[in-house]
């Protein structure tokens, strides 16, 4: 990147957002970056993936953040939109937030646990009574909205809640893939890029729903694969499993490393495939951003 590139970049990440701005779709797509690509690809083919990703059954977005302003994304099938069980509830804690932020919802110890459990222990019955509360067309104009674009209809969709977590039928199914929970590893991504960087909602906000994204109650996929290597390291994270759909998601942050790595899969050992993803895309990351020697 250029040296106006990454002063522009700088300032529009600290810059803070005015009511109603517009965050840019481009702010991770002008990100992408070819040696990180490149490494990705190899990774992946060094794992046996190659198929599972040619067969549109993994999907990849990793996002290295040694320098927030000049964040290096590459990506595999990351503009895929996919059913993404329990990992949109991403998007309920977000709802929700943007609620408490307009005063239209109370921030209460009741609805605090609630968040936790929904984001922690992917509790279905705390997350379909947050849902409630944020309210469904809330919601879906929330992530269709210009400001986020986190689902963008012109660009393959993205997050999409549209039925709550149990029985039932979906009250709005997306309208391209007609999913009632889905999810794309590029717009999973900028969730946490703007997350990181204190734009979702606001600054207070991010951080608030970064805390709640802590602390991970159940330890598989990326959490058993990197904490078994690196037990001191922190994951904000949200996962999905629900048949042989298997998705996860995280900011992982140790030994001077951060970075945001997503993983969506749709086959039955997808569960094994984002464990071996988790340690290879680690390994890429470097605490002075320098990619390992190929």
């Amino acid at each position: 990147m250029s040296l106006l590139g990454r002063l522009s970049a700088a300032l529009f990440v600290c810059l803070p957002l005015a009511a109603g701005a517009m965050v840019e779709r481009s702010d991770l797509e002008g990100a992408r970056d070819v040696r990180l690509q490149a490494a990705l690809t190899s990774a992946v083919n060094r794992l046996g993936l190659s198929h599972a990703v040619a067969r549109g059954q993994l999907s990849v977005a990793l996002v290295d953040l040694a320098d927030p302003a000049a964040p290096r994304f590459a990506g595999l099938n990351d503009g895929d939109m996919v059913y993404g069980a329990s990992l949109p509830k991403i998007a309920i804690l977000f709802g929700a937030f943007a609620r408490i932020e307009d005063g239209t919802l109370e921030l209460t110890p009741e609805l605090r646990r609630d968040l936790e459990d929904m984001i922690r222990r992917s509790s279905n019955v705390a997350a379909s009574r947050v849902l409630a509360q944020v309210g469904p067309e809330y919601l879906a104009n929330l992530l269709s909205s210009e400001r986020y674009a986190l689902y963008d209809r012109a660009h393959g969709g993205g997050l999409w809640v549209g039925k709550p977590y149990g029985p039932g039928e979906a009250y709005r199914r997306d309208p391209l893939f007609n999913l009632s929970h889905g999810a794309s590893a590029y717009q999973v991504s900028r969730f946490y890029y703007l997350l990181e960087t204190g734009r979702l909602v606001s600054p207070a906000a991010s951080r608030a729903m970064k805390e709640i994204m802590g602390k991970p109650a159940i330890a598989h996929k990326f959490v058993k694969a990197i904490k078994a290597s690196y037990p001191q390291a922190a994951l904000y994270r949200k996962s999905g499993t629900w048949r042989d759909y298997h998705c996860d998601s995280a900011l992982v942050e140790h030994d001077g490393k951060r970075y945001i790595i997503v993983g969506l899969s749709h086959a039955e050992q997808g569960g094994h495939w984002l464990e071996q993803l988790a340690l290879a895309a680690d390994a890429l990351i470097a605490p002075d951003s320098a990619l390992p020697v190929q």
